[in-house]
């Protein structure tokens, strides 16, 4: 059986590189990049520029869209060009292409505006105020209203519902992951980050699990965090819909050797 063909946008970040690393041999990967990748057909070029991005659509089966302004996370301008007219870009261009899937690479920065009201608990649990908070708290879900905490979280926003209307008029699936604390030393580097850490190998095995997810799934999202004790927002609904099971957790690290 032949691999799926899968187009990645921004493989030169860490999430691809963690993606190509651990799923090379199951999938038939491609980059759409701004850099060079090497090891896998590349297509250099700026996700803001349509009609240059559209050639590395074709033939494609899904589409894997890491691609964002993540430096510049309070920068408006910035996001407007990389995020939203980025992710419009790949949408627009995997339609035109007839790609089958888009998994959306979204962030906890969606929700993450919530911890601004101290009527919630979610707030003292980003600031280690645990014997501030009573155990159990409401975890949030993927239906709650989302309150973005930044011009990326907003940008991202769009890009998961822009995803929606692409499935809603296109024969295309499009599969959005609210995507955790992922960081390059695959532990927290902050006390904020022990509710939302998200190990590598539990980011991956989701990336994974939606791009052989059934076809039939026409669209959802998917909040992705670790096993870890203080986390607030809900990840039952990625394992009842496709069977993700992470393993890993902050939980094995000490939040006062971060204060």
């Amino acid at each position: 059986m032949s691999k799926q063909k899968v187009l990645i946008t921004g493989a030169s970040g860490l999430i691809g590189r963690l993606t190509l690393a651990a799923l090379g041999d199951k999938y038939d990967f491609s980059a759409l990049n701004r850099s060079a990748v090497t090891g896998i057909p590349c297509l250099q070029a700026d996700i803001a520029d349509a009609g240059a991005i559209k050639p590395a659509f074709e033939g494609m089966d899904m589409v894997l869209h890491l691609a964002a302004e993540t430096k510049a996370t309070q920068d408006w301008d910035k996001t407007m060009a990389t995020t939203v007219t980025g992710a419009l870009n790949v949408y627009r261009a995997a339609a035109d292409a007839r790609v089958k899937r888009v998994v959306f690479m979204s962030t906890g920065s969606t929700m993450c505006g919530h911890e601004w009201n101290d009527e919630l608990p979610y707030g003292k649990l980003a600031r280690g105020e645990y014997d501030q908070v009573q155990a159990p708290w409401p975890l949030l879900t993927h239906r709650d209203p989302p309150r973005p905490d930044s011009p990326y979280g907003v940008g991202k926003l769009f890009g998961e519902a822009a995803g929606r209307w692409f499935a809603d008029n296109y024969d295309m699936s499009v599969l959005c992951i609210r995507l955790g604390a992922v960081l390059d030393t695959d532990q927290p580097k902050l006390l904020r980050h022990f509710p939302g850490f998200l190990a590598q190998a539990d980011a991956i095995q989701m990336i994974d699990k939606c791009l052989s997810a059934p076809i039939s799934l026409r669209y959802d999202i998917f909040d992705t965090i670790s096993n870890n004790k203080y986390r607030w927002r809900d990840t039952q609904h990625a394992r009842d819909v496709l069977g993700w099971a992470p393993t890993g957790t902050a939980d094995r690290f000490n939040p006062d050797d971060y204060r």
